[in-house]
């Protein structure tokens, strides 16, 4: 029982960290102890779902046996009851206190970005700092944030998101809701949970099942394999998001660069406060595999 009350509130951690932009679900496993566990259900779970599409049940059933469902119930349950009861909050201090919030995410990104560097195995090589730009290049290449929030999005957009922001909680160092930030789709699927537009909300689902299916053993082979400039690229990533993070004066739908006017002392403090998280957090971790 204790077990159990353990990860449903390890899980409401999580949940409340993949709401908020710059802070990993993943990264909250680590300082859990529990991050191997669920990486490893993941990858269970997902290579049953392979088995099943092609009709190999009893090694689809294998690989279910393996899956550690202790876990992954009862963390679902608490990731799910985070972003159930947090969503409306986090949106109503968006609407009132959108620069605010920008500076706190800011802090958190800027954090992140620390920690993530510091998985690299050879930070000072050269090519950490090649797959650095690559990330940064991207980021600018495609536009990401570049609007703000999409307007009005179909149901297969929401699907996409889903399938590609669910990646990031199965790695330390980015976050879900940053990447929901990035493609603009942050207040749409924040909208979809408070308005309890169950058929949005069973899209991204199936969206983020599709994800982990697809993504998760090749993320794993490629943090496995090609470990560095994976993060250094995830790196210049959220180097990039901070254009769409900057404290903006406009609110939520107007990402513009410039100063967050009078509030420059309040956004310094949230910024140093986002930071200060990540610092806890990382020191949390620290301790625990100390």
């Amino acid at each position: 029982m204790i077990d159990l009350v353990r990860t449903l509130v390890g899980g409401f951690f999580m949940g409340t960290a993949d709401l908020v932009p710059g802070v990993s679900g993943g990264t909250i496993a680590l300082v859990l102890g529990i991050y191997e566990r669920l990486v490893a259900s993941i990858k269970e779970g997902s290579s049953a779902l392979g088995d099943m599409v092609r009709f190999r049940f009893r090694d689809a059933m294998e690989h279910l046996k393996k899956v550690e469902w202790s876990l992954l119930i009862p963390l679902g349950i608490g990731i799910g009851s985070a972003v159930i009861l947090l969503a409306s909050l986090i949106d109503t201090q968006l609407e009132e206190n959108p620069t605010i919030m920008a500076g706190v995410f800011f802090g958190l990104v800027i954090g992140s970005i620390v920690v993530a560097w510091r998985i690299l195995q050879q930070p000072k090589e050269w090519h950490a700092f090649i797959t650095l730009g690559v990330g940064i290049v991207l980021f600018v290449l495609l536009g990401f944030g570049d609007d703000g929030s999409v307007s009005d999005p179909g149901l297969f957009a929401f699907f996409v998101a889903g399938s590609v922001a669910i990646c990031a909680m199965i790695l330390p160092g980015i976050s879900g809701s940053l990447i929901l930030l990035i493609l603009g789709m942050y207040q749409p699927v924040l909208d979809a949970v408070n308005e309890r537009d169950f058929t949005t909300i069973l899209v991204v689902g199936a969206g983020a099942i599709l994800g982990l299916a697809l993504f998760s053993q090749v993320l794993k082979w490629a943090l496995d394999t090609h470990h560095d400039p994976v993060v250094a690229a995830l790196v210049g990533l959220m180097l990039g998001s901070l254009r769409v993070l900057w404290p903006w004066p406009g609110g939520v739908d107007s990402p513009a660069l410039g100063a967050p006017g009078d509030d420059w002392v309040a956004v310094s403090v949230a910024g140093l406060v986002g930071v200060g998280l990540v610092y806890v957090i990382t020191r949390v971790g620290s301790a625990r595999r100390g």
